[in-house]
């Protein structure tokens, strides 16, 4: 058992910093001051000392102060608003008047009563009551303290940075074992931090130089010396918690009933306030701005992104959360999830896992968890669109292309589904794994279409770091295509059957094909309807295509048509290359290298630096685009040789065809279940069942999607009208 230390009474509140840390020529709160400077714009000359009749009515309110000198205040101040408290080290009050501090319906008056407070300063016309024990915080203007049992920062606070001071060593470092639960792709959190960061660190293990690099940077930008005092910033609202130690929180921070919070940042500003609620426990980790937490979560090793909430007693533990997603109720370890992730289900489970975004796990779903794997060293990879199906069971280590749905089903062995927008299917009556690929496009494209459309109406973000791509079709997914139709075609050669030659009356149509590699078994795997994925790939190569073209003229309404047609390469086939899912940021992978090298080499010293990257990427993403569809095009053509304007005319008024065609899907998806007798079966008539469910023209989703393709078919016709000229 570790023994109390027993010091001097009259030490008490001073020597935060040890005296052997502390810079030649200062004092202990060299570091305090410096904090108060840059964050509130107070210097030491603008408090003043306590003058004798000012004391004398703190003493007649029955206030202790363990030295009267070291109180200092700054005016206007009414001594009468503190009562009840006791003072230790030094203290520094700045504005007190008379006023009240309102949030919602909570009201109290400004003052501090009946608390304790330890080396502290505290904001203008700030309220601070019956809180048992504040440490070495600078609390901001106008903030309210109620009922707080515990609120204090260490001399060696990190406040949720992955960082070790000037007197520690290596083993005190908090790392997050995101994607692994072996800890082979630990990363260090840090206040900005985003997917991008995240993925940047945990994915490219093999370049050592690297993550040493990435490190020292996180180190050398967060770490350092010792004596930093936790921060409340202006406006904010703590009451009736119990714990809440070397924890740094923004402007506007409202915290209510939370059990402990220890070693985080909370970002928070006026425009995106952070609420923490009730039961929550949060320790080692970043909450970003605009969070949510509340009813009984808890969170540990962690970084929330922006605008993410975490509610219902859900559990995020070794894990990056990207901004836009929502978790309630389930339990994620050990994950990279990147931005617009959906789970929502008390008995859903994701462990060991990078999820590429816009992804939503149904209840029930297990997946990588440890009961179906043989050790604690596998991982799901999963790209965009991820949807686990009710009660789905995945075993490690598999990997799944971009918006892949999954049947309900206990899949017994490791997978590895190539082919996007496809279903995936475990056949237990036939004892056999198929795929049926491109299955969103064919079947179910109101949910791909409405996926989009989500990913951009739930982006609330006022300040947007992290890049997001909502559309389901960008050069990731187009590249992910070109490479299922090689696959298919290859395997339909080797059977000797030409695509181009089937039909589906012909009684040799081929329904279905073997396909070998999908699942680690011995089982039978089959892609179902081969010749309509073709197909349907090729369709939506083609619309990606067509539709990048467009919008990149329109964007463009006064650079001349020859111009932007000479933008494609002088050969198409330079521009079909990889293209990496960032973070959610979609980004040639040579550029990704390219960084890489410069951070090995010196070039970026912060992770200010290395976003400053990711912006400019961004900046060039709609040429790069733009150029990515020209060669898709061509590839589709089947030459190497640019497409002329002819040829593009002609492209471009086959789309107002396709355009249609997904209006009249998209409308007939909500008509078909709307009328579904089974639907219709739980109403009296049809007028009730309009009054619950509304009509599906009235839909949303349907109504805003129509006004967003009446715009395109606008786009179109002022394309049209310039290349005709």
């Amino acid at each position: 058992m570790t023994k109390n230390n027993v010091i001097p009474i009259d030490r008490y509140g001073y020597d935060f910093i040890p005296a052997e840390y502390l810079p030649k020529g200062e004092n202990e709160y060299w570091l305090r001051n410096a904090q108060q400077a840059e964050r509130f714009s107070k210097k030491p000359d603008d408090w003043r000392k306590l003058k004798p009749e000012e004391i004398e009515i703190l003493l007649n309110n029955k206030n202790f102060c363990a030295n009267w000198n070291d109180f200092l205040v700054c005016d206007p101040f009414d001594p009468a608003l503190i009562r009840n408290s006791y003072f230790y080290g030094l203290i520094r009050i700045g504005t007190l008047r008379n006023v009240l501090l309102k949030h919602h319906d909570f009201c109290v008056p400004a003052g501090i009563r009946y608390s304790t407070l330890i080396s502290c300063d505290v904001g203008d016309d700030s309220a601070i009551q019956n809180c048992a024990y504040v440490s070495n915080y600078i609390i901001g203007n106008n903030c309210i303290l109620s009922e707080v049992n515990e609120l204090q920062t260490t001399y060696h606070a990190k406040f949720g940075n992955g960082e070790i001071k000037e007197s520690e060593q290596e083993d005190v470092r908090v790392w997050i074992d995101v994607m692994n639960e072996a800890g082979g792709r630990s990363i260090l959190p840090f206040d900005n931090m985003i997917a991008a960061d995240a993925y940047l660190w945990a994915a490219y293990r093999d370049d050592i130089a690297l993550n040493k690099k990435l490190t020292e940077i996180t180190q050398n930008q967060y770490g350092g010396v010792l004596g930093r005092y936790g921060i409340i910033g202006s406006n904010s609202v703590i009451k009736s918690c119990k714990i809440i130690k070397d924890t740094m929180m923004g402007d506007c921070t409202y915290i209510k009933g939370a059990n402990k919070l220890k070693n985080i940042t909370i970002l928070s500003s006026a425009d995106e306030p952070t609420q923490i609620g009730e039961g929550v426990e949060i320790v080692n980790g970043i909450v970003g701005y605009a969070c949510n937490v509340f009813y009984g979560s808890k969170a540990v090793r962690f970084v929330m992104g922006r605008n993410c909430n975490l509610k219902y007693g859900a559990r995020l533990i070794h894990s990056v959360l990207g901004d836009n997603s929502t978790v309630s109720c389930c339990e994620i370890l050990n994950n990279l999830i990147f931005p617009v992730h959906e789970q929502h289900h008390n008995n859903s489970f994701l462990i060991a896992s990078l999820i590429q975004g816009m992804s939503n796990m149904a209840a029930a779903a297990t997946i990588g968890s440890n009961h179906n794997s043989r050790a604690n060293d596998g991982e799901i990879q999963a790209k965009r669109g991820f949807w686990p199906g009710l009660a789905v069971s995945l075993k490690h280590t598999s990997v799944f292309a971009s918006f892949i749905i999954i049947a309900k089903g206990d899949y017994p062995s490791e997978m590895n589904i190539s082919l996007p927008f496809a279903l995936v299917n475990n056949n237990v009556f036939k004892n056999r794994l198929e795929v049926l690929p491109a299955f969103y496009w064919m079947h179910n494209l109101y949910a791909l279409e409405r996926n989009s459309w989500k990913t951009k109406n739930r982006d609330k973000r006022k300040i947007k770091i992290q890049h997001i791509e909502s559309d389901y079709l960008a050069p990731d997914t187009a590249e992910e295509i070109i490479n299922a139709l090689s696959l298919i075609e290859n395997l339909l050669d080797e059977m000797g059957i030409k695509y181009s030659s089937q039909t589906p009356d012909d009684e040799n149509y081929v329904r279905e094909i073997s396909c070998p590699g999908f699942e680690h078994s011995n089982r039978d795997q089959v892609i179902i309807k081969p010749i309509e994925a073709i197909t349907s790939y090729r369709q939506m190569l083609r619309y990606y295509a067509i539709k990048t073209i467009i919008e990149y003229f329109d964007t463009h309404p006064d650079t001349d048509c020859r111009f932007l047609i000479e933008l494609q390469s002088p050969s198409p086939s330079e521009r079909i290359k990889n293209w990496t899912n960032f973070g959610g940021q979609i980004v040639p992978s040579d550029r990704i290298d390219e960084l890489r090298e410069d951070i090995n080499a010196g070039k970026y010293k912060t992770w200010d630096e290395i976003h400053n990257v990711y912006n400019q990427w961004n900046d060039d993403y709609p040429l790069g685009r733009y150029c990515h569809a020209w060669a898709v095009l061509a590839y589709l053509a089947g030459t190497d040789s640019p497409i002329d304007i002819y040829t593009l005319r002609q492209e471009i008024e086959s789309t107002f065809e396709t355009r249609k065609w997904i209006d009249d899907l998209l409308y007939e998806s909500r008509h078909k279940d709307f009328f579904n007798p089974f639907k219709q079966a739980t109403f009296r008539n049809a007028q009730e069942m309009e009054q619950v469910l509304g009509k599906p023209e009235d839909n949303t989703f349907i109504r805003l999607y129509k006004t967003e393709s009446e715009n395109f078919i606008k786009k179109i016709e002022r394309v049209l009208a310039r290349l005709r000229k």
